[in-house]
């Protein structure tokens, strides 16, 4: 295969290439991506993606191939560009898969892993016309020099090459949600599909993912740090502008001026009965006086995600039975919390919440009997899920595999009361979600967004004390909460 390479693809160094593929001042080289010559603020010499060193994307391609049969093949599409008119596309975020392996943060690349030669990157050719339009994108070079694939080629010679390595294979594994027709239509792919020798390559990578390297821990607190403050702000903001959207717009905001490339998710704004609304996305209504707000909310900080909630009554003052409802699920979250450690199974935890739950919604008078079928429209959600890459991240892997060190999950008990609820009118209508990042140690477990308040006489000293605007004083509390 390398000497194929070499006759059908002349090498072209980084250095020669900058003479006439420049495409930014100063003499630096454009891939389309950051690098530690075009944003040094960034990355450090030696990362492909910022935090991320080159060697740590190589031993993740050898990790993936020791799970590979001997003789199996890998194929990992980026993900597509997805359109949100006929010429205007929604903001392109990659793959995690792919990302995971290659670094490559641009779509039309193709990656191929075998025993037999590594890592095989087919990359999409930029044109003139796409220069002036989109930038320049990565090539054959960038994929070989910086990427460090062990081969690579222009995307128009996929169909010579690909279908003799698909022959040549016994297993083939494939990303099927990025699947492409680029190589879906080939001959030799549909052969090994209709005899059943196509599997997703997710049953290896959740594998690797699911448990974070030190530089990945690293990200996934930075990216929990931003949320927090983001959602800190947010808080002291909603007293003032009690308005679902522009509570939205003020977390969003407050993410990306802290170094957020997006959110996680659409922000859930939920004020009043729209915060028994699980994943409520219309963020369209004012929070009446008295209401709860249920905001979940997370950011995306260079491919690692955050997630977490928060409800509170933006007036400043919890009501009797907001107070009441609310405790149950505090300290639910703070028992579930120190569950978490090596050995531990989010089933576990869930079942230890679902009890719990069952038994204060009995005592409030939420159920007659603790062991009703009703309890399931009241908290129809698991206690919580992995986290990394994606929000719901792993999900190949089972809720009752043992949790290890290294491993991120969520805690997040919550209660949905619908507003016909037909039992004690007082809860009728109330939301309540509060949900943390919870890192897996050697010794235990390690809050990642321990920095924001959740205990009331915190929530109502942050509504009442704390000027709307003043970034440093709700800083300060934060650190006073902690404390």
């Amino acid at each position: 295969m390398q000497n194929l390479v070499q006759k059908l693809l002349p090498r072209t160094t980084f250095k020669q290439a900058v003479a006439f593929r420049a495409y930014c001042t100063n003499k630096i080289l454009d891939i389309g991506q950051p690098t530690a010559s075009s944003h040094p603020q960034l990355l450090n010499e030696g990362e492909i993606t910022p935090g991320i060193t080159a060697e740590e994307y190589i031993t993740r391609r050898k990790r993936l191939l020791e799970l590979l049969p001997q003789n199996g093949l890998a194929i990992i599409a980026a993900a597509p560009v997805k359109m949100m008119t006929d010429v205007v596309p929604y903001t392109f975020r990659q793959d995690a898969d792919y990302l995971y392996i290659t670094g490559c943060l641009q779509p039309g690349g193709l990656a191929v892993m075998s025993h037999e030669f590594g890592l095989c990157m087919f990359m999409p050719e930029t044109k003139p016309y796409d220069v002036l339009w989109q930038g320049q994108t990565a090539g054959v070079d960038a994929a070989l020099e910086f990427f460090k694939a062990d081969q690579a080629y222009p995307m128009k010679k996929l169909r010579e090459i690909l279908p003799d390595i698909i022959r040549k294979s016994s297993k083939l594994f494939h990303n099927s949600n990025t699947a492409t027709p680029t190589y879906l239509d080939l001959e030799a792919f549909r052969k090994a599909a209709e005899n059943n020798c196509v599997k997703d390559i997710s049953l290896f990578t959740h594998e690797l993912r699911l448990i974070k390297s030190t530089a990945e821990q690293k990200l996934m607190r930075d990216s929990a740090s931003i949320a927090c403050q983001a959602l800190l702000q947010t808080m002291i903001h909603s007293k003032t502008y009690p308005h679902e959207s522009m509570l939205s717009a003020k977390v969003e905001y407050e993410c990306r001026m802290r170094g957020a490339q997006r959110m996680a998710f659409n922000p859930v704004v939920g004020g009043g009965c729209n915060g028994s609304v699980i994943h409520y996305s219309r963020n369209d209504q004012k929070v009446r006086d008295g209401d709860f707000v249920l905001m979940d909310v997370g950011c995306e900080l260079h491919g690692y995600v955050s997630d977490l909630t928060r409800t509170w009554p933006p007036c400043g003052k919890f009501s009797a039975a907001q107070e009441e409802l609310y405790e149950l699920i505090l300290q639910t979250n703070k028992e579930c919390i120190k569950l978490c450690k090596p050995g531990a199974t989010i089933l576990e935890i869930h079942n230890y919440s679902v009890e719990t739950l069952r038994k204060g919604f009995k005592e409030l008078g939420i159920l007659q009997n603790w062991k009703s079928d009703f309890y399931h429209h009241l908290n129809p959600t698991s206690i919580g899920h992995y986290l990394g890459m994606d929000v719901h991240d792993c999900a190949r892997v089972g809720y009752d595999r043992p949790l290890k060190p290294g491993v991120v999950i969520t805690i997040e008990p919550g209660v949905y009361v619908p507003s016909s609820f037909e039992g004690s009118e007082r809860f009728a209508g109330i939301g309540i979600r509060i949900e943390d990042e919870v890192l897996i140690t050697e010794s235990g477990h390690e809050v990642l967004t321990g920095s924001i308040p959740k205990e009331i006489n915190q929530i109502e000293s942050l509504l009442n004390n704390f000027c709307f605007g003043s970034t440093m004083h709700g800083l300060n509390f934060m650190k006073a909460s902690t404390s």
